[in-house]
């Protein structure tokens, strides 16, 4: 009769341990190379395979959009570096944003948790809660969003994988959408196979890193280091894109409220740069020539909020057209094509 109480006790464990490990889903192997940073996560949302495969399915679905026109993918496309070649991306009724599609390269990285041009979503989550109900973008709400997915059968199935649950609502769905783009990472380039020793860069090719990487010279370092190979601080930074009597679109300051944030944008990564044009936050270059001679090649405009590392404002930058080329040769060694045409990133549906 003592051990009764035992073996009840025991069973109870057993069927403890075997409810909880019903729907342990699978942790993500990123598969970073030796020497690359590791990717940030929120302790709330860890990776996993199921909850990756989820979240791509719903990256691609236009259900999402109240007509069903609009997915995440159509304005960010993988061959451009999950952006788009439009200047404004047109969403549902074929409207226009304000700015331009921002590439969803190494998102995982961020330490600063800001999100958009504006930095205005403090986690990759709330990223992906926001276009849902944008009235340009997808006009839709998220009951409406959840009604549809709970009706569809296969959406149950893999919600209860990644999630173990099939009562689906807003907050895993987004979370979803979040750990699919905390895969999207880009380290196979040409210049990251120069980095691991298995090819040499052109004298062009080098002499154009060397010069990105000078001070004296294209002084692109401050907010494109490379030596964390993200190139991008991910900051939100004045770049002197404009005088101040000029500007009208804010950035920062539109969610800070704080004067000194006017006119801050988020730094986007060089990685894939040569195919994710146009650039800005407001796309008014097509090409990377264009960024270089209509802006940096003369220092860019001086105002208030002008990040201190923008040392030749108003002066220019000291470039000779071999040396501009050369810039542009190696950016070209960025442009990662397994990233760009992984079919773990493509459109499943």
């Amino acid at each position: 009769m003592k051990k009764a109480p035992f073996i009840l006790f025991f069973l109870s464990l057993c069927l403890l341990w075997s409810c909880s490990g019903k729907h342990q889903a699978t942790p993500y192997d990123f598969n970073i190379p030796q020497g690359y940073p590791k990717p940030i996560e929120p302790s709330d949302n860890l990776t996993t395979v199921e909850g990756v495969k989820l979240g791509r399915k719903l990256f691609y679905d236009k259900r999402l959009s109240r007509d069903n026109t609009q997915s995440c993918g159509s304005c960010h496309q993988q061959e451009h570096g999950f952006s788009d070649p439009a200047r404004f991306s047109k969403g549902i009724k074929g409207q226009e944003g304000h700015r331009q599609s921002m590439t969803l390269i190494n998102l995982a990285y961020n330490p600063y948790q800001r999100f958009f041009w504006d930095g205005r979503a403090e986690s990759l989550e709330q990223q992906a809660f926001e276009p849902v109900r944008n009235p340009i973008e997808m006009d839709n709400t998220w009951p409406e969003v959840v009604k549809r997915i709970r009706a569809d059968k296969e959406y149950l199935n893999l919600f209860d994988e990644a999630f173990g649950t099939r009562k689906i609502d807003s907050t895993l769905v987004t979370k979803a959408l979040a750990q699919f783009m905390r895969t999207l990472i880009s380290f196979d380039s040409r210049f990251d196979k120069y980095v691991r020793g298995e090819l040499n860069l052109t004298p062009s090719e080098f002499n154009g890193y060397n010069l990105i990487q000078s001070q004296v010279k294209g002084d692109c370092f401050h907010c494109h280091n490379a030596e964390d190979k993200l190139f991008t601080g991910m900051r939100l930074l004045n770049n002197g894109l404009d005088p101040e009597s000029q500007w009208t679109d804010m950035g920062y300051y539109n969610v800070t409220k704080n004067p000194a944030d006017k006119a801050k944008f988020k730094t986007p990564t060089l990685r894939n740069i040569m195919v994710s044009g146009p650039y800005m936050h407001d796309g008014r270059f097509n090409t990377v020539k264009d960024v270089i001679e209509q802006h940096y090649f003369f220092g860019g405009n001086m105002s208030s909020t002008i990040d201190p590392n923008m040392e030749y404002v108003n002066q220019g930058l000291d470039l000779s057209a071999t040396d501009i080329q050369d810039i542009i040769t190696f950016l070209h060694t960025l442009t990662d094509d397994s990233f760009l045409t992984d079919p773990e990133f493509s459109d499943p549906n």
